[in-house]
């Protein structure tokens, strides 16, 4: 890759440092100290989960031939970055001898904890039925900061900037998950005499795949895209900048509740 085109991605992740650090230090998990708390958690974050599937389904239609006839793609580079992507975030080992989502991973750990899932499936309920993403999010059931999350996930995707929603893609992922949460999780497993064990397989595959391929495949995509297109590394740049605020307010949403509670 052309030199100017690292120093862009580097320039992003440079800006992105506040932002970032200001999620990774959120007071949000200084009140996650009890299995209720962290219940009221996935109960809205569940949300992040499902959007982040449909970024990934964006790039894929995009990048990818999806439909019939199959035609061969204009970008064979940004397709093999995508499937191997969506090859584990849409049919990963499950850890009991079987393959699962990581949304179904984290729906799973949710039923496992009691946590209540009514919010999600009936989000997607409503989809099952027809009804457009807008018209499902309208549903009381769904939790207002968790609406304004997806609705700004979805402005990205609807506007139709494959940079920006690849850039959205690349910094907007389960990384912004500390290591504090992390061993949080792991202490509140052993108060609940291991309610949460599917819960930690979840982090463990998705943080750990997001960390270790799936980040570096993203960067690569990202880089692929823009190219030396200004223009193109500025939509990413903004999209970037604004889904780690819509983080950051989704979080601040999520810690009002618990702090109510």
């Amino acid at each position: 890759m052309a030199k100017s085109t690292l120093s862009r991605l580097d320039s992003i992740q440079e800006r992105l440092g506040s932002p970032k650090d200001s999620l990774l230090n959120h007071p949000i998990y200084q009140e996650i100290d009890r299995l209720e708390a962290l219940q009221l958690f996935m109960e809205h974050h569940v949300f992040a989960v499902w959007d982040f599937m449909s970024l990934l389904k964006a790039l894929q239609r995009r990048l990818c031939c999806v439909d019939i006839p199959w035609l061969p793609t204009s970008d064979p580079h940004g397709c093999r970055l995508v499937n191997e992507i969506v090859l584990a975030e849409e049919s990963d080992d499950d850890g009991h001898g079987g393959f699962a989502s990581h949304f179904d991973l984290y729906h799973q750990a949710m039923t496992r904890c009691q946590a209540r899932t009514t919010s999600i499936d009936t989000f997607l309920e409503e989809l099952h039925r027809g009804k457009p993403v807008p018209v499902a999010l309208a549903s009381p059931a769904v939790p207002e900061c968790a609406r304004r999350f997806v609705q700004q996930t979805f402005r990205i995707i609807e506007d139709g900037d494959i940079c920006a929603i690849a850039s959205a893609f690349t910094f907007g992922r389960e990384g912004l998950l500390p290591e504090v949460f992390q061993r949080i999780v792991d202490e509140l497993n052993v108060e609940s005499n291991g309610s949460l064990e599917d819960f930690k397989y979840y982090l463990d595959r998705h943080i750990g795949l997001d960390g270790d391929e799936h980040g570096p495949m993203a960067n690569q995509l990202l880089l692929s895209l823009c190219g030396s297109d200004e223009s193109h590394w500025q939509a990413a740049e903004q999209a970037a900048v604004d889904s780690l605020n819509a983080r950051r307010e989704f979080w601040d949403g999520i810690y009002d509740v618990i702090r109510g509670k």
